[in-house]
Formats: C-alpha cells, sequence, structure tokens
C-alpha cells in the first residue's frame, strides 16, 4: 500500500507528514510517496524525505497513491481525476461544503475529514484542531503583542510607571487557554469570557479573571463545542462583553460553532467604544470573524483599532505545527491499518465512524448528510 503526501497550495506553509512521520509510516510496512517541494514550507527538504526512505516525485504520480495525506484537502478537478478506490484525509470542513462531500461520495471516495474527530478522551492524540488550535493561541497573542502601541506588562522605570495591558479572550477552548497563559508570561490583566460555566476554574487556574453571564445554555452533550445560546441569554453576554471590552486593550476571540458561521461576540458600537491603538485578534474569522469588521487574512483599522482576521496561525509556525498534525494522523492512521501495510476500516470503532464522511458512494455522517442536503 502508498500512502502520498501532498504539497498545501495557495501559501500554506504546513506539511501533512514531517520526514520523522515518513520514517514512521514506513516502519508500518507502507511505502510513501511525497511531492516534490512538499515540505519546503516546513524546512524539511527533499533529500530529508527520500533519506527516510520516501519516494520524491511529481504532483500526478502522488495522486496515484493509495491514501493521502492533506490538511486542506484536495480541489474538485484533482477528486474527479484519482482512483475511486482512494482514502482521502484532511481537512475537508464537510459542515460548511455539502456540496463538495456529495460528489466524493458520488465519486465513491472514503473521505476521512479529522475536523469531524470525535472529541473524547481516546481522540486526544488525533485531534488535529486541538494541537493546530493550541498554536494559535499562543501566536493570536504574540501578534496582538506586535501590532500593540504598548508594553504588556507593568514597568517601573525612573521616568514613571507604565500599566499592564488589559487582555480580554473570548472563548476558553483551547486556542484561549493558550491564549491565557500566553498573556499572563507576558505580563498582562487577563479576563476570559466563555458561554461554558464548567472552564472557569481551568481558567482561573492560569491566572484569568472568569467573566460570568447566567443562564448558559447546556453544552455539556456538545464534545467539548460551544452551543447556540437563547436571545435572552446573548443580550446578557452582549452588554457583560461590550462593558469589559471596552475597557480592553487587547482582545483575542476565538469563538466557533461547528457548522454556523461565528457568532458576533464585539459588535460596531463595542468596536467604537476601545481605545485607539488596542488590537482585536480574531481567530473564527474564516467562519465570518466574531466581529462586525472581521475579514480573514486582512487588518481592518476602525477608529485606531486594529482588527486582525487570521484563521490560520497555526501555519505561522510551520514546523511544530506540521509536526503535532503529522503525529495525530499517524495516532489515527495506526486505527485503520494493519501490522502487515493493509487498510483494516473498522466501522466499530467510534473515533473510525465518526471521522468518516463519505465511504461506499454515500455520505456517512449523519450531520454532513443533513448539511449536504440543505
Amino acid at each position: 500500500m502508498t500512502i502520498g503526501i501532498l504539497k498545501e497550495n495557495n501559501g500554506e506553509n504546513r506539511v501533512s507528514m514531517l520526514p520523522e512521520g515518513v520514517a514512521t509510516l514506513i516502519k508500518m510496512n507502507v511505502s510513501v510517496k511525497v511531492e516534490t517541494g512538499a515540505g519546503n514550507g516546513a524546512f524539511s527538504s527533499d533529500t530529508e524525505y527520500s533519506n527516510v526512505g520516501a519516494s520524491i516525485c511529481a504532483r500526478a504520480e502522488v495522486l496515484k497513491s493509495d491514501i493521502l495525506l492533506g490538511i486542506h484537502g484536495l480541489e474538485d478537478a484533482e477528486i474527479a481525476a484519482i482512483a475511486n478506490n482512494t482514502i482521502l484525509f484532511g481537512q475537508y470542513l464537510p459542515l460548511f461544503n455539502g456540496a463538495k462531500m456529495k460528489s466524493v461520495a458520488e465519486k465513491g471516495l472514503t473521505l476521512f475529514s479529522m475536523d469531524m474527530l470525535p472529541r473524547t478522551t481516546r481522540g486526544q492524540a488525533m485531534d488535529v484542531l486541538s494541537s493546530q488550535a493550541n498554536l494559535a493561541g499562543y501566536k493570536a497573542v504574540v501578534l496582538a503583542a506586535t501590532n500593540y502601541s504598548r508594553l504588556f506588562p507593568m514597568l517601573m522605570t525612573a521616568a514613571g510607571t507604565i500599566t499592564p495591558a488589559k487582555v480580554l479572550i473570548l472563548g476558553a477552548g483551547v486556542a484561549g487557554l493558550q491564549a491565557i497563559a500566553t498573556a499572563k508570561r507576558l505580563g498582562a490583566q487577563v479576563e476570559v469570557f466563555d458561554t461554558r460555566p464548567a472552564v472557569k476554574e481551568e481558567c482561573q487556574s492560569l491566572g484569568a479573571k472568569f467573566i460570568e453571564v447566567e443562564g448558559a445554555a447546556d453544552a455539556s452533550k456538545a464534545g467539548g463545542y460551544a452551543v447556540e445560546q437563547s436571545k435572552e441569554y446573548q443580550d446578557r453576554q452582549k452588554a457583560k462583553i461590550h462593558e469589559h471590552a471596552s475597557k480592553a486593550d487587547i482582545i483575542i476571540t476565538t469563538a466557533q460553532i461547528p457548522g454556523r458561521k461565528a457568532p458576533i461576540l464585539v459588535e460596531k458600537a463595542t468596536v467604537e467604544s476601545m481605545k485607539p491603538g488596542s488590537v482585536i485578534v480574531d481567530l473564527a474569522a474564516s467562519t465570518g470573524g466574531n466581529t462586525d469588521f472581521t475579514k480573514n487574512n486582512e487588518t481592518v483599522v476602525i477608529n485606531g483599532v486594529k482588527i486582525i482576521g487570521q484563521s490560520n496561525l497555526a501555519g505561522e509556525t510551520s514546523l511544530d505545527a506540521s509536526k503535532l498534525y503529522g503525529k495525530n494522523l499517524i495516532n489515527f492512521l495506526k486505527l485503520i491499518i494493519d501490522k502487515e501495510g493493509n487498510t483494516n476500516l473498522n466501522w466499530e470503532d467510534d473515533l473510525v465512524k465518526g471521522t468518516c464522511v463519505t465511504h461506499g458512494g454515500q455520505i456517512t455522517n449523519d450531520r454532513v448528510k443533513e448539511a449536504a442536503n440543505n
């Protein structure tokens, strides 16, 4: 069996597998083809891949592999051209791309979308969303600090005292928690808001003040994700966020709901009430953003407030991000590759079943099937 590692397009510097990961795959009794230049953005040369046993090939040859590994997935034309029994891996965002999932199913391909992995304890070692969000949370604070016109920590000098920056983090998932830890290490005062009261203790343990809004919908069965809230709760939430955001120097927003447009948490009036020189880094930019002004991969300035829409900050740490992503994939591949190096798709395994989106000519995931039919 052959596994192909593709070069990412559109300025993506990450690669789905570094040479060290390829070495592990080869020990699993599979052959590996790597597209020429696939690892360049992650500082991994073709020579390093060939030294561990991979074949360096043109993209057309890699696309003939039995299993294709990627981050953002294949374009429609390539999906139409590959063999029907190919197995695809990547982050295909199937809840937003129903039409594409239909075409993948009709082609007869098996597609595992890693962003659909069930977020269970057993799945943590395969959770690409968490591994990449961890890096994004760190980079978001560093990016904010770079763009902020003042310092983060308190600084006492003979010329006077500089007060610490006030950082507000909206969303205490993996990215938000890492943002808390990073901002605290830089000396900022940190507040955090999340609709899930269960994360309060974890936020406080990292040194942040937790902003509470009563009446949140129960998110305990949402697999670690946020859920939609009632109109009454949203109104209280907006008022509370406005109160704290107006006083903040830095806001990091991370709130997303699977399959839905990102909720607007920082409204026009709130942005306009912030001090000139303040910075907002919006990690939810790819799904619409958490502010009224966010534009993905752009920086917008409103009354002196910078709003940075950046949904791929993990790609700014391409080497570490690729290492973690590749390790996540290896851990998952061990579930579907037997000791002889052949595929063994065990549909009794909740992680295999939950991550699979298409197989046997059908969309197999109920949520994706519903999204594709709407």
